[in-house]
């Protein structure tokens, strides 16, 4: 399973590029599943659902199943949040694995900026950043830097980068 990651400020576009993303290399024939890390405190769960009410009731994982899908809620408890790796461990493989956001993770990435969400460049200082997407013109970072609109540009270099160029 190959990794890449997309990662940049709040309100830079992350999201927006990663939809696009998994819509334009799945159109070419490969799978693709995303892990999308979030910094604020996040339920999937609606209160007073049946599954709600077994996590409440304390069980440890609680999987919630029909005919279209299935999801799989963990309580942490006292435990730490896992690495990127552990996450990535409990994935069905795939061709691919879009990362938004775990910036500080040491796999390679591609950088989103726009002028104006701000934030310094994250490629800078992270020799993880491969490429930087966006909607500004950017001095000479030594990276390839492409426009946020190139979706097929973007994805032509991720899967370059990740070997899964065809």
């Amino acid at each position: 399973m190959k990794v890449f990651g997309v990662v940049g400020w709040k309100n830079s576009g992350k999201t927006t590029l990663v939809e696009r993303l998994v819509t334009e290399i799945t159109a070419r024939g490969l799978t693709v599943s995303t892990i999308k890390r979030a910094h604020h405190r996040v339920d999937v769960d609606q209160e007073g659902t049946d599954s709600w009410r077994h996590r409440a009731a304390g069980a440890r994982e609680v999987m919630l199943a029909s005919s279209t899908r299935w999801a799989l809620m963990h309580e942490l408890g006292d435990e730490e949040e896992p690495p990127l790796d552990g996450l990535l461990a409990r994935m069905t493989p795939v061709d691919l694995v879009i990362v938004e956001g775990f910036k500080r993770s040491r796999h390679d990435k591609l950088e989103v900026h726009r002028a104006e969400s701000g934030g310094t460049l994250l490629a800078r200082e992270d020799a993880t950043v491969r490429a930087i997407a966006t909607d500004t013109a950017l001095p000479d970072l030594g990276r390839p830097v492409l426009s946020l609109d190139d979706v097929a540009g973007i994805a032509d270099l991720i899967l370059a980068e990740t070997g899964l160029g065809r």
